[in-house]
């Protein structure tokens, strides 16, 4: 039983640190391969903002935990063939919740900002809502490698 528990703390934190390993997606937060990229810059006028849900990672890691922390509360309920029934169960169970848990723990808030830019043409940029956008506002775009941000 020492051993389960054991197992259930390694997966749980395995988990836990995961979600500190999620990239940034705000302004702000740039990959290190785009370090010393050129980017073409565009400015324009805030339109409107709105609220959005960026999805979390699906990296396995939760359904893994889930299967395996379920499988072995499943197997605690019997011996024998109904020990192997519940352990099935719960490793099924647990790795669907276990997933769902994963996505919602690495999930972030974000922001759609509309922008209304200097040549007339509307664009939209979803990121995470690191910084505050208000309609009226000048903005800076920043493009480059396929990637766009908006910016103070």
């Amino acid at each position: 039983m020492k051993q389960h528990i054991l197992a259930i703390t390694f997966l749980c934190s395995g988990a836990v640190l995961l979600n500190g390993c999620v990239a940034g997606q705000g302004g702000s937060d740039y990959a290190r391969g785009e370090a010393r990229q050129e980017q073409s810059v565009r400015t324009g006028v805030v339109e409107s903002v709105r609220e959005v849900r960026l999805e979390g990672t699906r990296s396995g890691l939760g359904t893994v935990a889930g299967g395996v922390a379920g499988g072995i509360g499943g197997a605690q309920i019997a011996h024998g063939w109904l020990g192997a029934l519940g352990a099935l169960a719960g490793a099924v169970g647990g790795g669907l919740l276990g997933q769902v848990a994963e996505e919602g723990v690495t999930g972030r808030k974000g922001v759609e900002i509309t922008v209304r830019l200097d040549n007339g043409s509307l664009v939209a940029i979803m990121q995470a809502a690191d910084e505050e956008f208000r309609p009226g506002e000048r903005v800076r775009i920043l493009s480059g490698g396929g990637v766009s941000r908006v910016t103070h």
